[in-house]
């Protein structure tokens, strides 16, 4: 019988999960919501994160067919270019992140080599359109809210790969306060996901475990809707909206927002050299 392998990779720096999908009965995987590790003090970009999942690809005889991001994050850097240059694939998101390719060229005044049209990933996944690793099907789940962008992957057998909407039931949802975000669009979000059976298994992009277990990368639907700290069944549109702004009025911009968005709108990209063949990044003074 066909089985469905799905690894997690935990990243401790940025609380991220990534992870591999495949079949055992075929080579064809996909990674999902790659790391590129970055180090803030010193500006300074390495793959380890990333080199594992190329360890495992090559030591389990897979070949790399989809790159796919759930959104354009602003926690980490996206090691997808990094990827495709190790392993070949498809760099696939959501189509409107050419949204927030706009949104973000603009802060950052970032000139002609980066693009509005969705460019430089290979492909621009449509809401309700279905895809496949091999032959498993994956249909796409536009969950906005967090930003205007974030989708969601409903891997047909495994579960539903859910990015930044619903965090552990502990820790609650996904902050809302990013250009273009909206907390009761994220509610009607999660919703679209509560619609699903309650056994559905649900694969977190983050986990910030409280100190009393270790961080899991995964939940329920049924778990979510009876003990999420911010939207469980009996909450409403109206509830969530006045918590959710009230908490995300408190809460810092992530440490690694400056550099990873502007990495991350070009789908892992690192900016051209200049003259000098070295490559910088740009930090906007004074604007979010």
């Amino acid at each position: 019988m066909e089985k469905t392998q799905v690894i997690p990779f935990f990243d401790t720096y940025t609380s991220t999960y990534s992870y591999i999908v495949h079949s055992t009965e075929q080579a064809e995987c996909a990674v999902i919501d790659s790391v590129l590790d970055y180090e803030p003090n010193a500006a300074r970009i390495t793959t380890t994160s990333a080199q594992k999942i190329v360890d495992y690809i090559q030591h389990h005889n897979l070949h790399l067919q989809w790159i796919l991001e759930t959104h354009a994050h602003a926690d980490h850097l996206s090691a997808s270019a990094w990827l495709k240059e190790q392993l070949g694939g498809q760099t696939a998101i959501g189509a409107p992140i050419t949204t927030v390719q706009s949104t973000f060229k603009k802060i950052y005044n970032l000139g002609d080599e980066v693009f509005i049209d969705g460019r430089p990933f290979d492909r621009l996944l449509q809401a309700g359109e279905r895809f496949h690793i091999g032959k498993l099907a994956v249909d796409v789940l536009h969950v906005p809210g967090h930003t205007p962008a974030d989708m969601a992957y409903h891997v047909h057998g495994v579960g539903i790969f859910v990015g930044d909407t619903l965090f552990q039931p502990d820790v609650g949802t996904a902050r809302c306060d990013f250009p273009g975000g909206d907390a009761q669009t994220l509610y009607q979000s999660i919703q679209t996901i509560y619609q699903f059976p309650d056994e559905t298994i649900l694969y977190m992009c983050h986990d910030y475990p409280p100190q009393h277990r270790e961080a899991s990368p995964t939940s329920t639907v049924g778990e979510q809707k009876k003990h999420n700290i911010h939207v469980r069944q009996g909450i409403s549109e109206a509830e969530f909206v006045a918590v959710r702004e009230k908490r995300d009025a408190t809460l810092a911009m992530p440490r690694l927002l400056l550099p990873s968005l502007q990495i991350n709108i070009r789908a892992g990209e690192l900016p051209e050299p200049e003259s000098n063949q070295e490559r910088y990044l740009k930090i906007p003074l004074n604007m979010l």
